[in-house]
Parts: structure tokens; sequence; C-alpha cells
């Protein structure tokens, strides 16, 4: 840390991960990003707990893109509010949920498991899709998606 950024240091608590520095599962829970996130260093503070008024008034606590395994410029432009960066993470978002409905609509109405789900979208969604994705993560993913509406049902 700069000696310039200990000046602008904030006592505010970082809603994000609220103050832990660690993004948990009872954090992704209460932000409603299952399916989105995983347990990792808060990248809304940093990992450092403390957040500034300008960074709360910039950027959503629950923007699903920003992420701490992005690169550092991406992170940094995001929290600068760049408007191409923040528009490609919502295009992100969408392609996530719509993601999430196309395996759920498979899964609960086809009763279709993971495997042909992934094999289905490979087939007739991928040359549409923005974002592109390996069969064994997608399937992982589908899977992910599977074992969330069975967990719910119980």
């Amino acid at each position: 840390m700069s000696i310039f950024n200990f000046f602008k240091r904030s006592d505010i608590e970082c809603p994000r991960c609220l103050g832990k520095g660690f993004v948990d599962w009872e954090d992704i829970t209460r932000l409603k990003r299952h399916l989105k996130w995983v347990p990792a260093p808060c990248a809304y503070c940093n990992a450092e707990g403390r957040v500034s008024k300008e960074m709360l008034s910039k950027v959503a606590v629950d923007c699903m893109y920003l992420t701490i395994d992005l690169p550092e410029s991406v992170i940094e432009k995001i929290k600068e509010g760049d408007k191409e960066t923040i528009e490609k993470g919502k295009q992100r978002e969408l392609f996530v949920d719509h993601l999430i409905h196309y395996a759920e609509d498979h899964y609960l109405n086809q009763n279709m498991d993971a495997e042909s789900i992934a094999n289905l979208y490979l087939h007739t969604e991928e040359e549409n899709a923005a974002f592109s994705v390996t069969r064994e993560e997608l399937i992982k993913y589908i899977q992910g998606v599977i074992a969330l509406k069975k967990s719910e049902f119980n």
C-alpha cells in the first residue's frame, strides 16, 4: 500500500465481505450469488475489509464480474467505473443467467442429466453464446446447477 492510499483509507466496513477480507458461503448466500461466485479473497475491498465511500458509489456490492481472479487492470477499470468494462461484466452475467436457466429448464422439464444438457447446449447454443466454455467446464457447472436445484427441493 502506498502512503497516498494509507491517507485515503476508509473506515467503512466492506459490505461484500463484512470486513473479513474474504467472501464466504454466507456472503454468497446473502448477496444471492450462488453459481456465480465461490469463496475467495474479497475483490471489492482487495481483501482489506474496508472500502472508500467512492467505491460504494461507483461499484455495486454484488457486481458479479468483480472477482479476485480477474487481471488487476480489469479490476481497476471496474473500480474506476469504466463503462465498457462494466458493460462486459453485465453481458457476462446475462450469459451466466441464461446458462443457469437453460440447465434448470432441461433438468426440471426434460429430466436430462448434466452431460446431456451440456451436449445439447454445445450442439445448439454455443454458436450464439457471447462467451465460450469447454465441455468439461460446462458439465461441472451444470452439475452445480442441478445440485443447487436438488437442495432447494429438500
